[in-house]
């Protein structure tokens, strides 16, 4: 499959999700316990970030125990990482930032990429090796709203997912942005619930971010 292919399936993905929850796990129970809390709440696409050991067996027995969620792998920095997601499972992987060999050899994985960027030389770069469906990220810290609508005229084929500093509060305004194809954001999984097991308001706060994906998309 080539690459320009794989991005239209990472656009059909992130376009179909809207709203893409970033996690970090600290077991493989943890893990399942928030996934399962994401699903019932109406969240079937998620972030799973490679930034704790478990990560990768975390993704493994994810994509064993639900097969219908569709899990991207973040936080790939290498290209180990990149052998290592696909070969736990990922449905697609995502980066923080894409140094040049990173975007080389995400170029030839043979999976969706939506590679991370922050700038319009760091995404003429990326569009450069055919990617178009990228990740803003720290979208709030490198100006947000203003740098989306920055970008949608010189670079009218790009589409994001804004990740970095989105909340409930804003998620909206990011959505309505017409270069915006899905955001990233963990207000649904708070850490200080992940701590004491509050699957109920995992639950409960997916719902409500689902709805507000609905009523932002609604003609």
């Amino acid at each position: 499959m080539s690459i320009a292919q794989h991005q239209d399936t990472a656009e059909r993905l992130l376009c179909e999700a809207g709203l893409l929850p970033v996690i970090t796990v600290d077991s493989i129970d943890q893990a399942l316990r928030i996934a399962d809390a994401l699903l019932e709440g109406g969240l079937r696409t998620l972030e799973l970030t490679l930034r704790t050991p478990c990560a990768l067996d975390a993704l493994a027995a994810l994509k064993r125990e639900l097969p219908d969620i569709v899990i991207g792998a973040g936080t790939v920095t290498s290209p180990a990482h990149i052998r290592q997601a696909i070969d736990a499972g990922a449905d697609f992987l995502v980066t923080p930032g894409t140094p040049p060999a990173l975007a080389a050899a995400l170029a030839a994985a043979p999976v969706p990429v939506v590679p991370g960027g922050a700038t319009p030389t760091e995404f003429m770069a990326l569009m450069a090796h055919g990617f178009r469906v990228c990740k803003l990220f720290p979208a709030n810290a490198v100006g947000g709203l203003a740098m989306l609508k920055g970008l949608a005229g010189p670079l009218a084929d790009l589409r994001l997912c804004p990740t970095g500093g989105i909340t409930e509060a804003n998620a909206a305004d990011y959505l309505a942005q017409p270069n915006v194809v899905c955001i990233g954001g963990s207000w649904m999984v708070a850490r200080a619930w992940i701590d004491i097991g509050d699957w109920h308001r995992v639950r409960n706060a997916a719902a409500h971010a689902a709805a507000l994906v609905r009523n932002a998309r609604r003609p």
